[in-house]
Order: structure tokens, then sequence, then C-alpha cells
């Protein structure tokens, strides 16, 4: 019979002195000598120390992390059930509510009323601005700010949206398009549009369950999933959470430790993903002021509590996840890092102009992610939609564009929100589009049901734009079929993105909406 503890004997372990036992899904462990190397710090372990610290451990940590980490000889035992003595509720890690408005302003006979802000049932939504909507005025604050923030003043964040409004169609007329075919493939996996789910951070932080919802949608729509390495849940929970020949990317961020890279490698190739996309945009974490003015109060992602990183939680969600990132990264590394992929596809993501494209083809890379990482890293990087026509250009002055004797491909990510956005980016020269914070905000608000909302919104606009630009299949949207014209001349335009955008104050503010 398995050991069972006291819960008065773990009330009697709650400090450094005496001992730190604490209780997580109902079993007992000593964390004692865990205390200094934890990655989120001493305080939140103290803090729980003699308690039930599932509450607080739950909504960042995979399920087994607790055991992966610690020796067994300081797992105690389970909880005799009903024995942890009473104790006051420690203060709450989550943080209220967005400073976003949670109420809405009507005018009745030209007078201003407030109204409460109620959540709208699924069915009302229609675009993934209204998830987007949705996810300001319910998410947490934390959870907002981490998922919302860009870098300085966030100018490229907002430029990846509007550099879309700069190109337009040219649509050719009395074409047979009384079916159309939107399905595709991404580095020669089928798809059932040209759209993938891109990585992103912290699941949890929006919905309990987390990536496995994207994961299911996902499976659900024939899309691919790009699995982030800084998950709220294990790698595993979203491989094992797939349905059978379901198309799993990962998204890297190499670790200085290699050994620990290669692991990641290895494993997921022993799992089946088919292909490995090497964050090369990421040296340097970019100043997310947003998110920095809300301190980190979890812990890490499933993959620093596997490793025990150590890292700053005094900088918001960001800077707290991201202490093992390797900034030595460079272009001698990736031979290395493409013999441990084996068979899996190598795609470097975060490529913002045209002579690293072109690098990326000559070592031997299967592809390139235009793109400029949300907008959180460097403010003034280009879009990576604005910079596909110089890229694809450049790429076919070289051999390496759409040719079946070497194939590479370019991928972009970074400010979509329509159907149309994505038939652009296929006009000029890209397979595939990714997709990632509409993805979460439709997490957050609405779980599994609301990421296959979204899905089946984009797939509506496909067959809907496809119709009315002429175009009967994704192979025959071509060049001629927009206008570049106006690509390279910023505009400032009010768009629903604008609704959505949370303008940034500085110290001392607070946003008034």
């Amino acid at each position: 019979m398995a050991k069972q503890v006291d819960g008065k004997e773990v009330a009697e372990h709650n400090s450094k002195d005496k001992g730190v036992w604490i209780v997580v899904h109902g079993h007992v462990y000593d964390v004692t000598d865990f205390v200094d190397e934890h990655p989120g710090g001493a305080e939140i372990i103290l803090r729980y120390a003699g308690k039930d610290a599932t509450e607080e451990y739950e909504p960042i940590h995979p399920p087994d992390a607790i055991k992966e980490n610690l020796d067994p000889s300081k797992h105690l035992g389970a909880l005799i059930p009903n024995t942890l003595p009473a104790a006051p509720q420690p203060q709450p890690t989550e943080p209220t509510p967005a400073p976003a408005p949670m109420a809405v302003t009507i005018q009745p006979h030209g007078h201003a009323e407030a109204e409460e802000y109620v959540k709208p049932p699924l069915d009302q939504i229609l675009s993934l601005h209204d998830f987007e909507a949705v996810a300001r005025r319910t998410m947490s604050k934390r959870g907002w700010n981490y998922y919302s923030s860009g870098a300085d003043d966030e100018i490229t964040m907002r430029e990846n949206h509007n550099a879309y409004h700069r190109v337009w169609f040219r649509p050719r007329i009395l074409r047979n398009v009384s079916t159309v075919d939107y399905a595709t493939h991404i580095l020669g996996f089928p798809s059932s549009m040209p759209v993938y789910i891109t990585a992103t951070a912290l699941g949890k932080l929006g919905h309990p369950e987390g990536e496995v919802c994207l994961t299911k949608a996902a499976g659900e729509h024939g899309i691919i999933q790009m699995i982030p390495t800084l998950a709220s849940c294990s790698f595993d929970e979203m491989v094992d959470a797939a349905i059978p020949n379901q198309i799993q990317f990962l998204q890297l961020y190499v670790n200085a430790d290699r050994a620990r890279t290669k692991k990641i490698i290895a494993h997921a190739a022993e799992r089946g993903v088919k292909a490995l996309f090497i964050t090369v945009d990421a040296p340097q974490l970019g100043r997310r002021e947003k998110d920095m003015r809300t301190k980190f109060e979890g812990n890490a992602s499933a993959q620093q509590t596997q490793g025990g990183d150590n890292f700053r939680k005094d900088q918001g969600a960001a800077r707290a996840i991201s202490s093992f990132i390797d900034p030595s990264l460079n272009w001698n590394d990736l031979a290395e890092l493409k013999t441990a992929a084996g068979k899996m596809k190598v795609v470097l993501k975060g490529v913002q102009c045209w002579e690293d494209a072109v690098r990326a083809a000559e070592i031997g890379m299967d592809g390139v992610v235009l793109s400029n990482h949300g907008g959180r890293q460097l403010d003034f990087a280009p879009s990576g939609f604005q910079i596909l026509p110089s890229v694809v250009h450049h790429l076919a002055a070289h051999g390496y564009h759409r040719n079946p004797a070497r194939p590479f491909e370019v991928l972009v990510d970074g400010g979509v929100r329509r159907a149309t956005d994505v038939l652009k980016a296929i006009a000029l020269g890209a397979t595939g589009v990714g997709i990632g914070r509409p993805m979460i905000y439709a997490m957050s608000t609405y779980g599994t049901d609301g990421v296959s909302h979204a899905l089946q919104i984009l797939k509506d606009e496909f067959d809907m734009n496809l119709k009315l630009i002429g175009a009967p299949t994704i192979q025959d949207v071509v060049p001629s079929m927009v206008d570049t014209s106006a690509l390279s001349h910023p505009s400032v335009e009010v768009t629903m993105f604008t609704e959505n955008y949370e303008r940034m104050m500085p110290v001392g503010y607070k946003a008034k909406l």
C-alpha cells in the first residue's frame, strides 16, 4: 500500500527551518532542498509551505513537472483526505481583469450611458477581430498583457496588420467558381487551407486546458499546429491530444545547453513531428513594456521547469520565461541542428530580409518564415508581408523559389485577421501563413470550441473570397491578382484592429476605456 501522509504533519513543515512540504494534486512533496533552485524563486514556494499549492501550480506547469524535477525520495506519499488544517487563503496570484472596457458606452437620446459588458455567445462571433475584442474584456490582466504586448512603442506590431491594407485585389471575372478548393500543402504536408497555427507561449494564461485546445481544433479542421517550446502544456500532452495522422511542427528556441536542445529535437522526431522551426529573431528579448508592467507571479514554462532554469520574474511573463535562449546562435550552428533533426524539415523562423532568406536556402534549409516575432522583438522591423515580394524575387533569381529540383518554401506570420490577408500573401509567393494571437484569443475566450469556430470562420471567408476574386483553387491565386503599388507606403487609417488595440500609457496613468 502506498504511503499516506497526515495533513497535520504537512502543515508543520512550513518554513526553511522546519522543512518545506507542499501538496500538489493530492500528493505531498518535500521541496526544502529545491526552494532556492526553483526557477520562479523561493518566495512562491514559501508562500505555500505546509499548504496545498495545486491552485498556483496548475495553470503554468505540465502535470508531471514536479515528479520529473524532484528526486523520488522527496515524493513523500499521498495526502490523507481531509486532514490538512484549514488555513487563511494566500493572496491570489491571478491578477484582476485586464485594463479593458468592462462596460460599453451607448448614447440613447444623445446621452452617454454605460452598460455592463456581457460576454456574447459563440454564435455571435463573426470574425477573428471579435475574439480579440472579447478577450480584451474578459482575460486576466496578466494573460492579456502577455499576449497583446509588442516591442517598445508597438509600431511594428500594428504595421504587421496594416501592411495588408495596402495591397488591393485585381479580381478576375467570368470564371467558373461554382466550387472552390482552398486545400494546399505546407512543406509537403496536407492542410485544409493555407494557414497553420503558429507557436505562442503560456497557453494556460488564457485557458486552463492550454495549448491542447489548439491541438484538438487543428485536428478537427485538418490544419497544422506548430507546438511551442514555451508551452504551458507539455510537448507530449499536445502530441497525445492529436488525432491519427495529424501533422504537427515544433518551434524551437535553441538552448545554451546544446545537449538539452538535441534531446528536445530527438524526442520530437520520435513522436512523429514533421518539421522543426528554429526561432532566429530572439537573441535578446524585446522590451515589451505592457507586459513588463505586470509582475510575473506564476512559474516557468514547461520546458524551463523541466530544465531547472533560473529566470527573472520582476519584468513580466516574457522576460520570466526566456532566460535560457542562447544569444550566441549563429549560421555555423545550423548544420549541427539540421543533422540532429534527421528526416524532419528544418525552417528558420524570424527572417527579416531577402539576403538571409537566400543564405538559408544556400545552406540547405527547407524554408523560412518571414516574421518579426509578432512585433514583439525589434520595433521598426519590417512586417513579413511587406518584405515578401523582395524575398520571393531574390529567391527566384537564385533558383530557389518554386523550383521542383530544390524545394524551398516561404511562409509568413504576423498581423493576419482575414482570409483575404492570407490570399494576398499567397498571391505574392508565400506557401502558407501562420496565425498566432487570434487563435489564442479564441482559445482564451471559448476554449476548443472557440478555436474551432475561428477556423471555420476562415474557411467560410476562403470560400467566399476565392469566388469573388475568380480563383477556383489556391493555385489560381497569382501575382497578377493583386496591386502592390502602395505596399511600401505606410498608412494610418482606423481599422477594426485599431479598435481592439489598447493604447500604451506612460507610468502613472490608467487606461480609460
